[in-house]
């Protein structure tokens, strides 16, 4: 856990001092009225506190997911949450609205997405894994065909802008406060249920022949953890990855007690969205590449690596 707040620290120093525009920290720190104050204060800062965010979101909902379906390969987008956060959001652009009304809207799109994936797994009675899980890909299917949709007969001024935050785009971080009062919180009541975890995790029988209220357990896991990505994909676009890789990276070596895994993933989901960022700025001089670009190419790489190495433990 040292390692990971170390590293974390180290994430975030770089991201501060790389980019297209160099900065001097200490410089600004020391004449806060210069340009390069102010490009660190009202940039660099909240751009690298926005990824930090993102990523542990992510984590944190990536672990979840991955416990409540029983299946490493899940991901915090597998039950269409950032599908319907994305048509809130293209809407939004087409209309030209400004970030609030955008992230409103994203939000908006991803609690009803969140909403009526868990009405029709429902039904008329008990749900479970498979019954949700089909019916959150099939949902995440519709809102892929509408966004194509959006996108084909979209003017040509908003494509880019559109694209860019299907892709995932920390450009318009500004707002910290919320989404780092959101981590904390979805920290706190994932942790009150970190012990209920490591049962589930054995399987759901096991866990209601121990006492645990897998039903209501299950519930609490779905809600937390679609809000956590509703609140990832509004600040920064769908980014791909983060809560897929980092849990089971931690899992491969050797985390498996949710008390510590949650925390553990906070912090590496944080410091490898914060490193994808600062390559995303640093690459070019004279483009900043949308992060989910990036976080692809790390992640193919870096999960292929973790499946070979786990198949040969």
């Amino acid at each position: 856990m040292l390692t990971l707040i170390a590293g974390t620290l180290l994430a975030g120093w770089f991201s501060l001092n790389s980019g297209s525009v160099p900065v001097a920290v200490w410089d600004a720190f020391q004449h806060p009225q210069t340009v390069n104050a102010q490009v660190l204060w009202e940039l660099r800062v909240p751009r690298t506190a926005t990824a930090f965010i993102t990523g542990a979101l992510l984590g944190i909902a990536g672990a979840l997911m991955q416990v409540l379906l029983r299946n490493p390969l899940a991901d915090p987008y597998i039950l269409g949450v950032s599908g319907g956060a994305s048509v809130g959001a293209l809407l939004a652009i087409l209309a030209g609205a400004g970030t609030l009304v955008l992230q409103s809207s994203a939000f908006a799109g991803a609690l009803f997405s969140t909403l009526l994936v868990f009405s029709l797994a429902h039904g008329r009675g008990n749900w479970n894994t498979t019954r949700l899980l089909l019916t959150g890909v099939v949902l995440a299917a519709g809102w892929g065909a509408l966004i194509s949709l959006l996108l084909a007969t979209s003017p040509g001024t908003r494509i880019q802008g559109m694209l860019f935050w299907l892709m995932g785009d920390l450009s318009y971080a500004s707002y910290v406060l919320p989404g780092f009062i959101v981590l904390l919180t979805g920290l706190l009541l994932s942790l009150m249920t970190a012990r209920h975890l490591n049962v589930l995790a054995l399987g759901a029988l096991q866990a209601g022949a121990l006492g645990v209220p897998v039903e209501r357990l299950r519930w609490q896991i779905y809600v937390l953890a679609s809000l956590l990505t509703a609140a990832a994909v509004v600040q920064a676009g769908s980014i791909g990855f983060i809560g897929l890789i980092v849990p089971h990276m931690l899992r491969l070596t050797g985390m498996h007690d949710y008390r510590f895994l949650l925390p553990a993933s906070v912090l590496a989901g944080g410091s490898l969205l914060i490193i994808a960022d600062t390559l995303a700025r640093s690459m070019f001089t004279d483009i900043n590449l949308p992060v989910g670009v990036i976080t692809a190419a790390i992640g193919v790489p870096v999960f292929i690596f973790l499946l070979y190495r786990g198949s040969r433990m």
